[in-house]
């Protein structure tokens, strides 16, 4: 035996073939291994008939294979209410401490942290997803009515969604 090693083999190679059913590599008689055998001796089946080459989704009549403006708005309202509260967490689990450190700890610190914590998160999660909310709405809109989906729909929602959001504060005349 080459390298004093053990025929059976050890680790991962045993898993799925020749490896820890003790066979060795010259019994499979000159067929190539790239990682997996060719039969699995746990799952019974052979490897390649795993390997998909096609899509095999059912869409209905007419569909588009990638999703519309209208349905990734909710993925992204979604996502950006969540990505508020997780990070308005954080900011309010930094601000209770740091509002706190003087106390010791006890219940009333505890709740405070708290509150500043569930404070914070609320706030983030619904600055982002009432953001996320005029963007969408920009988006399916300015689809809609243009009738086409390109780059220009994208820059066009995040220009209204910014100049609404910023429209709240007062308007300064340089001049």
């Amino acid at each position: 035996m080459e390298g004093g090693g053990n025929s059976k083999g050890t680790g991962l190679g045993g898993l799925f073939g020749a490896g820890g059913l003790g066979y060795s590599h010259a019994d499979l008689a000159g067929v190539p291994l790239t990682g997996m055998s060719p039969l699995s001796p746990y799952l019974n089946l052979d490897p390649k008939y795993l390997v998909q080459d096609t899509d095999e989704f059912i869409l209905p009549t007419g569909a588009n294979k990638t999703r519309g403006r209208f349905e990734l708005a909710f993925f992204t309202i979604g996502g950006c209410c969540m990505t508020g509260a997780a990070f308005g967490a954080l900011n309010g689990l930094r601000l209770g401490l740091k509002e706190t450190q003087n106390m010791a700890w006890s219940k009333p610190r505890n709740v405070q942290i708290l509150n500043m914590v569930t404070r914070q998160g609320a706030l983030w999660a619904n600055t982002l997803g009432s953001l996320a909310l005029l963007y969408s709405a920009f988006g399916v809109i300015i689809e809609k009515t243009r009738g086409a989906e390109d780059d220009l729909n994208t820059i066009a929602a995040g220009t209204l969604t910014g100049m609404l959001y910023k429209s709240t504060g007062r308007v300064e005349c340089v001049g």
